[in-house]
């Protein structure tokens, strides 16, 4: 009689396995996932998987991609296996192309692509088709597909995708950065070099308050130096001092600036002591650091 007993016991137990769900198993993987047993978490959302593989009810398309991306999720944030992330992340991507999941993943892909393949183009493909859900990240992701154009070198791209940027996120919190984007990429176009200052004083004017504001116009006095125009570029410095984070950079091109027009001055041109300019001491602490006499003059005032 006992032995009938745990008879169907077993055979109780053996049917209530046989009755897990897909949510079961969902719930076991993210159980093991806490607990961090990542082995054991692949094994269920494996499982879910295939309860739910020829099944197209919209219930279980919904629980398909959230096994995909919970498996996807363990292999790349437990396991670091990005190989093995990157597939199922592309899994997921073709057969629930519409899901939430499959938007998450397209923007983890899309730095995984960047970060460990080089893929820069793969990237921007991933990106470019996050926005096009309208993504409440959508400014930041249009950031980040600038960066990448301006990392391959497409400048004119890089251009174009920053003033998209502007147009379609106004009031974003990146219009400053791709402004500044924006500028530095128009610096890496010939004969353009006027434009991007421009560029950057616009930064300036429309973001006084901004931390790419002093950033903004060191930029400008290098745009002036490299245009061969080094007292302006001097003066610009000057002012940087003022409010750049890291004034001893800004010292050191304000010091190579006066070398290169000493350096260049008729009186100055093979004399050593007046190309380093070792003759005459600075009077003040602006002179210092390569500002003119006559702003000295007030600098007690």
């Amino acid at each position: 009689m006992r032995a009938l007993r745990f008879a169907l016991v077993a055979l109780a137990l053996a049917g209530a396995g046989c009755r897990d769900k897909p949510v079961d198993h969902l719930q076991r993987a993210r159980d093991a996932t806490f607990e961090k047993r990542p082995d054991e978490a692949l094994v269920e959302y494996r499982k879910a998987f295939d309860m739910l593989r020829h099944d197209s009810t919209p219930e279980a398309l919904v629980l398909r991609a959230r096994a995909l991306k919970g498996a996807a999720d363990v292999y790349w944030l437990e396991q670091r296996k990005v190989k093995e992330a990157v597939g199922v992340y592309r899994e997921l991507i073709q057969q629930c192309p519409e899901s939430p999941e499959a938007l998450e993943a397209r923007i983890i892909l899309a730095e995984l692509l960047r970060v460990y393949y080089r893929d820069l183009r793969g990237s921007i493909d991933q990106l470019t088709a996050a926005l096009q859900r309208n993504p409440p990240q959508g400014a930041e992701l249009h950031y980040q597909v600038a960066k990448l154009y301006f990392e391959l070198g497409d400048y004119q791209q890089c251009e174009l995708e920053t003033r998209r940027l502007i147009e379609r996120f106004a009031t974003s919190s990146y219009v400053d950065d791709s402004l500044f984007l924006q500028a530095q990429a128009i610096s890496m176009i010939e004969g353009r070099r006027q434009e991007a200052s421009r560029t950057y004083a616009d930064l300036r004017a429309r973001f006084p308050d901004s931390e790419l504001a002093p950033y903004a116009l060191f930029e400008m006095g290098k745009l002036r130096s490299d245009a061969g125009e080094h007292e302006k570029a001097i003066e610009t410095w000057v002012e940087t001092l003022k409010t750049h984070p890291d004034p001893s950079l800004v010292q050191d091109y304000i010091a190579r600036a006066r070398k290169r027009i000493a350096n260049t001055t008729a009186e100055g041109v093979g004399q050593r002591e007046v190309a380093f300019d070792r003759a005459r001491p600075a009077r003040s602490s602006l002179e210092a650091v390569g500002g003119r006499p006559e702003e000295a003059a007030h600098e007690h005032d």
